[in-house]
């Protein structure tokens, strides 16, 4: 696609595509999923930026050159509210590693010009996820251009260190230190376990407490010094 390019200051770089996030509960779940998880993982780098449907400018001056990834990863820039990527102005950096997730709605075209502006503007690793077929493709800078990674089944992302696994009837993502990419409700119900795990124990060192209260009362009652006691 040829664009005539604008060298107007004032050029507008627009934050949105007027496209939608996701097309179904399916793809958002996992755009939702994927984007949090990684923010959760480089939640103490503060120079590690991980956004959701950000547009993505790679050159200045062309504000039709753009696309947005569902998930994008960059390493080198800080966190911090964005109302696009504009590249000039974050370094020259361009994000890493993408992740883009499939819906019906999904033409190859489409998708095959993504893989092209992915490759020619610098993406290490771009990463394809099919949640109907759980099908996942990926594809690793090689040599200057983007190669598929084959086979991506156990996979571990060079740049984040997750591992894919494929043998489910979905993807699994596993973290480093080997936990499971989790949803808001699944973390939700962990942290509400742990809550309700904690207040147990805080009711049984109560009841310990008051235990030992009563007996030493009892032992003053027979004229018996508690604290003299030794076990």
């Amino acid at each position: 696609m040829v664009s005539q390019l604008q060298s107007s200051s004032k050029l507008i770089y627009p934050e949105s595509d007027g496209k939608p996030m996701a097309d179904n509960t399916e793809q958002f779940r996992w755009i939702v999923i994927i984007q949090q998880n990684l923010d959760w993982l480089f939640a103490n780098d503060p120079n590690v930026f991980v956004a959701g449907d950000l547009l993505w400018y790679p050159v200045e001056g062309n504000n039709a050159l753009c696309t947005a990834p569902d998930v994008l990863v960059v390493f080198g820039r800080p966190k911090g509210k964005r109302g696009s990527y504009q590249q000039w102005q974050e370094g020259n950096i361009p994000p890493q590693v993408v992740f883009e997730i499939l819906s019906p709605s999904n033409k190859l075209t489409e998708m095959n010009k993504k893989q092209v502006f992915y490759n020619r503007y610098g993406v290490e690793e771009y990463y394809l996820y099919d949640p109907e077929h759980s099908d996942l493709s990926g594809w690793l800078r090689v040599d200057g251009a983007l190669d598929v990674i084959d086979p991506i089944e156990n996979w571990v992302s060079p740049r984040l260190g997750i591992r894919f696994d494929l043998s489910g009837p979905e993807l699994q993502i596993y973290r480093p230190d080997g936990q499971r990419f989790l949803s808001y409700v699944e973390i939700a119900q962990q942290a509400e376990q742990e809550r309700q795990r904690a207040e147990q124990e805080r009711q049984r060192a109560e009841q310990e407490r008051q235990r030992a209260e009563r007996l030493a009362e009892r032992l003053r009652e027979l004229g018996v010094d508690p604290d003299q006691i030794t076990g």
